[in-house]
């Protein structure tokens, strides 16, 4: 039976296409995918310091069309509790170092630290200090439950001997802690918080009260290695009151930006680049460029953190729009292995191609044969006109054959044995 199938150049090319097309849409929808446009982050208790800083992240994930979400929370504590929680659907949180049960939180990676958080102790002026008197009979603030306040100072007494277990505490919001301590309805507050905390910049501004300066910080710092030894400038709260009156020593944990292991790795590049935008600006515990920094506490530096400190931002994220950027990002991470799969692959087909045009005009020749066969086993009796139909059939069929150019000699001789036997039949047929 003769070889009739055909199979279009173009048509292979097409469904070659479109191969390459879906295997192209896939690899993008499941290698980690576009990311979402939205992303929660956990900053701390409204009109915060925290809180001020997710406005300024908000705004600069703006810009790339990404809607960042602020969740208002109790503080750090409660800020790794819904990092830890998937069903918070928060991705991203502030939370301060030394914290209880971080280090076995699994599943959570640090973007690097981004500032310090003082652990302030707040007493009221002219009063016993707490270094001095203990801590027994005080009225003591120890910050809303969930801000970590409590954790800290208590580790802190433990280690300095002031035991809190005599102290009269409760857990004020820090406005109001502050109001009360001022009014003399409190002892002493205690809160974690960065220099530009409004109720921090109030409370050492105020003659009222006084700061509790640690007396051996550095041996505090080396027992608790999360902890920084910080100084806080005379007249620093008023410059022309000088107030505090003298140097103050203060220690504090350190504040990380905290991810979940799975967020985006592009949005993990969005938030490294807000915070260095937001914390390289100087301060009065650290000089410009020291923060964000790619430290790891309790928490592992995520691979992105890790690459973004050492190189930037991505190439691409640096010279094209966010949104285009993760589209290349996605569609070279594809395609550089589909096409080194595709190259081999294509040569093979290229064979494969050049094996099946030639068994087209091989066919053919297959056939001529068989004519050529029953022709030399004819008798001088035979009916030769049925050996002329199919040497016609042959021919017809050889001038539609379509080939590429590389084909066309062996399609030409096919066609000039095709008359060579036409000739020979033509010499043993009768006119009618």
């Amino acid at each position: 039976m003769a070889l009739r199938t055909r199979v279009s150049p173009r048509l292979v090319a097409t469904v070659s296409g479109l191969v390459v097309l879906v295997a192209i849409a896939v690899g993008v929808l499941l290698v980690r995918g576009i990311p979402p446009r939205e992303v929660a982050l956990a900053t701390g208790p409204a009109g915060s310091a925290y809180s001020a800083i997710g406005e300024r992240y908000k705004a600069i994930l703006a810009r790339s069309g990404v809607s960042l979400k602020l969740v208002p929370t109790a503080g750090d504590a409660d800020n790794l509790a819904k990092l830890g929680d998937p069903r918070s659907g928060v991705s991203a949180a502030f939370v301060i170092s030394g914290l209880p049960g971080a280090r076995e939180a699994t599943g959570l990676a640090s973007l690097g630290t981004i500032a310090y958080e003082p652990l302030w102790l707040f007493e009221r002026a002219n009063a016993p200090t707490l270094a001095d008197g203990g801590a027994d009979g005080k009225r003591i603030s120890l910050d809303l439950p969930g801000s970590g306040t409590q954790a800290l100072v208590t580790r802190i007494f433990q280690r300095t001997g002031l035991h809190a277990d005599g102290a009269h505490v409760v857990r004020l919001a820090p406005a109001e802690a502050a109001d009360r301590l001022v009014r003399g309805d409190l002892d002493a507050m205690a809160v974690v918080a960065d220099w530009d905390s409004p109720v921090v910049r109030r409370l050492v501004a105020d003659p009222r009260v006084s700061v509790f300066s640690y007396r051996r910080a550095d041996a505090l710092v080396a027992l608790n290695p999360d902890l920084r030894k910080l100084t806080l400038p005379a007249g620093i709260g008023d410059f022309a009151a000088n107030l505090p009156p003298a140097d103050v020593t203060l220690v504090a944990p350190t504040a990380s930006l905290v991810v979940r292991g799975e967020l985006h790795d592009a949005l993990q590049y969005l938030l490294l680049d807000a915070a260095s935008k937001v914390h390289a600006e100087p301060g009065i515990f650290h000089p410009a460029g020291a923060f964000p920094a790619p430290e790891s506490m309790e928490f592992p530096l995520s691979d992105e953190a890790a690459r973004y400190y050492k190189s930037g931002r991505p190439f691409l994220q640096r010279h094209l729009p966010f949104w285009a950027a993760v589209i290349v990002e996605r569609l070279l991470f594809v395609l550089v292995p589909l096409v080194g799969v595709l190259i081999p692959v294509a040569s093979g087909l290229g064979g494969l191609y050049r094996s099946f045009m030639e068994q087209r005009i091989l066919a053919l020749y297959g056939e001529l044969r068989l004519v050529e066969g029953d022709l030399e086993a004819a008798g001088p009796r035979a009916d030769y006109r049925e050996l002329l139909k199919r040497i016609d059939d042959l021919d017809h069929r050889a001038n539609r054959l379509r080939v590429p150019v590389q084909f066309a000699q062996m399609l030409y001789t096919l066609k000039d044995h095709v008359q060579v036997v036409r000739g020979r039949l033509s010499r043993n047929v009768s006119p009618d």
